[in-house]
């Protein structure tokens, strides 16, 4: 079970300003400064100080130095680690008020001197949107009815989210059945561990439909603090119309999206592009024909006026515009107007006036999209163009392992968020960074070209190097050039990561290996670390490797979770697994509650079904990287003899390595087969 601790700091306000894997990170590097006798004196800081995030690069150990003269003129003096993050605070706030210029004043925080701290703010009209987003959505949840209406000129919304179950639920409103609510804990008193497990079931549960929760720890949620919850339901409510609005922005479905284009041959092109990018495209469209001469460039600063909007909801619906919201000069009155206007349409739910005048970004994207999804104003075309715009759409579906590899690579927290996977890699920046995340200092930055790229040689040189790194971490890429990436060989691409994967996968276990006697572990290791789990709980089913056909029903995955925390799996709730239906609701529970455990896991209840032989090991792996590191003592890696006896039944399945491809001779077609052969 994922351990309910933290840093707790004596001075609350000082602990609001970080989140629990800042203080995690901060304590350690605190941690390593002390002496012998176990303090921590100001002259080790300046080292320090001088490489932590947010002031490395802007002040040299000289600088701290002397900056800390003035207030410790007594170098030898003793420094705990209250002090130790308020010295923190101060020079990165001097860091960034010096890299943003004079004249700089942050929006979000109010910078103090060295005593106090950064303040957090958060925006009453989002705060606002957020809670009636929450009483319209889950009015008539059977577990949080009782709570609701949220009123919010209160702080009701931090205090409910600190039990983790509308967090959960706030997640399946976004994604429909991404965790099952059978795992959610949901009693009316919950204990510490119960509400950890509801956090880490939602953090894990949050990557896995794509926000960003690098820098958010379980006790930040169990806190309550407003500017993390905030940001993390504007992510999912983000989500949740993007996802809306992506039913819509297919060619199958709205073959109608063509018209945007100038030359057919730019499909492509548009569909690669992410949802607010082709919601920019179809706004300006649609403003041209209104002979609106500005072009909207973004959700913020160019909507503020209300002009754009005036404009786009005369063109979309006429029958219900009026001059007087042109002709009114106050942009508050004119906001009122469109609201009034856009009302008709049934699309001004989470949006005032106000939030248009103030150029609220995530609300002006969900007021567009609402617009769109009512009424986008395209025609309707001719049969050959509709034709014409399925076939490329089939061209451009996505399939499961896309979806996979793309949200993995989002949850590392890299610098670039990928939108679309098979056209965002095609610059190779994107896996230069992957591969940076999972084998640091492998990447040579100098040589790198930064997108946007114009010269397309730029492209190869940064793919030739993706495939060199990956040569040097023993991939295997017979036959496969950089070009090929640029290209867009799906086949290709798709085999590339899946390496990558695993690689990161197996580095993660490797790190424990001083639990394993210093032995690299493989995939025969996980399988049978995972038949052994299993047999010492007492429980009888084994599988023969990540292949086997009785892993449909999902019983062997409840009894290894089972085995790694017994009290983890409610087996009142667990079906049959004989009917496909039983099998599909095992296997969103095990999924579920994998997460609840702590594993950082991308998979579908599909690929159980079907046994996908990669998702089944990299679930495995995961449960397996969970139980080793959070009890050490009851790791007992498989003796000679068990691993012997094991990879027998293991060598009749195709091996999944890296090293599958040998054969300088293949061609890269039977190269990505090889390496995708499941």
């Amino acid at each position: 079970m994922s351990a309910f601790d933290g840093v707790v700091v004596s001075d609350p306000k000082l602990q609001s300003q970080f989140t629990q894997v800042e203080l995690r990170s901060l304590k350690s590097k605190f941690s390593s400064m002390k002496s012998k006798s176990g303090h921590v004196t100001v002259s080790v800081l300046p080292p320090v100080l001088a490489k932590l995030k947010g002031i490395t690069g802007l002040y040299t150990e000289d600088d701290l130095r002397a900056a800390l003269e003035d207030s410790y003129p007594d170098n030898t003096h003793e420094i705990d680690f209250e002090s130790f993050l308020r010295e923190f605070l101060n020079f990165a706030g001097r860091a960034s008020a010096s890299a943003k210029g004079p004249g700089y004043k942050r929006a979000s925080s109010i910078l103090r001197q060295s005593t106090t701290t950064h303040f957090h703010t958060i925006s009453e009209s989002e705060k606002a949107s957020f809670v009636a987003h929450i009483n319209n959505h889950l009015a008539e949840d059977a577990f949080l009815n009782k709570y609701l209406p949220i009123d919010p000129k209160t702080n009701q919304l931090f205090d409910l989210a600190k039990g983790g179950v509308l967090l959960c639920k706030l997640i399946n409103v976004a994604v429909p059945g991404t965790i099952d609510e059978r795992a959610i804990n949901t009693k009316s008193s919950l204990n510490p561990w119960e509400i950890n497990e509801n956090h880490t079931l939602c953090l894990n549960s949050a990557k896995a439909i794509g926000c960003t929760v690098v820098n958010i720890g379980t006790q930040d949620l169990v806190e309550g603090r407003p500017h993390l919850i905030m940001g993390l339901i504007s992510q999912m409510i983000k989500v949740s119309n993007l996802i809306q609005l992506l039913a819509d922005l297919n060619l199958k479905k709205t073959p109608q999206l063509v018209e945007l284009l100038e030359d057919d041959k730019d499909v492509e092109e548009l569909m690669s592009l992410p949802p607010e990018k082709v919601l920019l495209k179809w706004m300006n469209f649609q403003l041209k024909k209104s002979g609106y001469k500005k072009e909207v460039t973004n959700f913020s600063t160019d909507l503020k006026d209300g002009e754009a909007y005036a404009h786009l909801l005369n063109v979309l619906a006429p029958e219900h515009s009026s001059t007087a919201t042109l002709e009114t000069k106050d942009p508050n009155q004119r906001a009122k107007l469109i609201l009034d206007q856009a009302e008709k349409l049934d699309c001004n739910k989470y949006i005032s006036a106000k939030d248009i005048v103030d150029g609220s970004t995530n609300l002006n994207l969900t007021f567009v999209a609402q617009i769109f999804q009512h009424r986008n104003g395209l025609t309707v075309l001719d049969d050959e163009k509709i034709n014409l715009a399925t076939v490329l759409d089939d061209d451009t579906q996505t399939s499961r392992e896309e979806r996979c590899f793309r949200l993995w690579i989002n949850s590392l927290g890299t610098a670039t968020y990928v939108n679309n996977l098979f056209e965002d890699v095609r610059t190779g920046w994107v896996l230069l960074e992957v591969l940076d995340k999972v084998s640091p200092g492998s990447v040579n930055w100098k040589t790198a070209t930064k997108p946007p790229i114009k010269m397309p040689f730029k492209k190869v040189e940064n793919c030739n190097q993706v495939i060199d790194v990956g040569k040097g971490l023993n991939f295997s890429l017979v036959n496969v050039a950089g070009n090929d990436f640029v290209q867009g060989n799906k086949k290709l691409i798709l085999a590339f990561l899946w390496q990558l994967m695993r690689f990161s996968m197996l580095q993660l276990l490797r790190n424990l290996r001083s639990f394993s006697q210093g032995r690299e572990i493989t995939d025969s290791d996980i399988l049978n670390w995972a038949n052994k789990k299993v047999k010492s709980a007492g429980k009888s089913s084994q599988i023969d490797s990540f292949k086997d056909k009785s892993l449909s029903d999902g019983k062997f995955f409840l009894e290894l979770l089972s085995a790694v925390e017994p009290r983890v799996v409610n087996w009142t709730v667990v079906t049959s697994g004989e009917t496909d239906e039983d099998k599909r609701m095992n296997a969103s529970y095990i999924i579920s509650v994998a997460r609840k455990l702590g594993c950082s896991i991308f998979l579908l209840p599909e690929d159980i079904v079907e046994v996908n032989q990669k998702m089944m090991l990299t679930l495995t792996a995961s449960i397996m990287y969970w139980s080793l590191q959070k009890k050490p003592g009851q790791l007992q890696i498989v003796e000679e003899s068990e691993t012997s006896e094991a990879s027998v039944s293991a060598a009749d399945e195709p091996d999944i390595s890296s090293d599958t491809v040998s054969s300088p001779q293949a061609t890269k077609d039977e190269t990505a087969q090889l390496q995708q052969e499941e």
